[in-house]
């Protein structure tokens, strides 16, 4: 096991997938597995105890489910990313859980290497959202502004939905990384969002991004 491997603790209410889960990355020597929990108020209280460095989240859970899970560990201000784990590429919890704090949102029938990539993307604080989920969140999304957005700030944007940091988005497009900072603060706007997640699904969402 490295002694940089990234921990996580994983969060669903059916003990098969847990243990799938948990197989697959005890697998891979870049990942611990420190706990598992049935519902979003067991990930809550696990979350504080073993501190990981990623949450693993299913949405639909008997017993506390997870979009309120992520906005009390938003609350409480918590060091953990969450990866929103679903079975539901229709979910109406998508935008939800996205505006509630989750770094990401993947399908459970994701092949095992773009969960991998995903949880360390996460884990770094890069947004994860595949384009087929947040394409089907048209009709979640708020009615568009009547300001477009800029060509630099679509480019920028585009960089964002790639998981790309804002370092290397400043270094891709020749600016500095205030500007870049500047360029989201603008597109948050324009957009009437408030982080990179739910700027890349409404813009995926209206066809900004295709």
């Amino acid at each position: 096991m490295s002694p940089e491997a990234i921990t996580l603790i994983v969060v669903d209410d059916h003990p098969v997938v847990r243990d799938g889960l948990r197989g697959m990355f005890q697998s891979d020597p870049g990942f611990r597995v420190l706990g598992e929990a049935s519902n979003g108020v067991e990930a809550v209280a696990l979350a504080a105890e073993l501190d990981p460095d990623v949450v693993l989240m299913d949405l639909r859970m008997p017993g506390g489910g997870g979009v309120d899970a992520i906005a009390e560990l938003t609350r409480r201000g918590a060091r953990a990313r969450v990866l929103v784990l679903t079975t539901y590429d229709t979910d109406s919890d998508t935008l939800p859980a996205i505006e509630a704090g989750a770094t990401g949102y993947l399908l459970k029938d994701a092949p095992r290497d773009e969960l991998f990539t995903a949880v360390r993307a996460a884990a770094e604080g890069r947004t994860v959202l595949s384009p087929a989920v947040a394409s089907r969140l048209v009709s979640r999304v708020r009615a568009p502004g009547n300001e477009p957005l800029s060509t630099r700030e679509r480019e920028v944007l585009a960089l964002v939905a790639k998981g790309t940091s804002n370092r290397a988005i400043a270094a891709e497009l020749f600016i500095s990384e205030a500007t870049v900072k500047t360029h989201l603060t603008h597109i948050y706007g324009k957009l009437g969002v408030n982080d990179r997640a739910a700027a890349v699904a409404t813009a995926y969402g209206r066809g900004i991004l295709g």
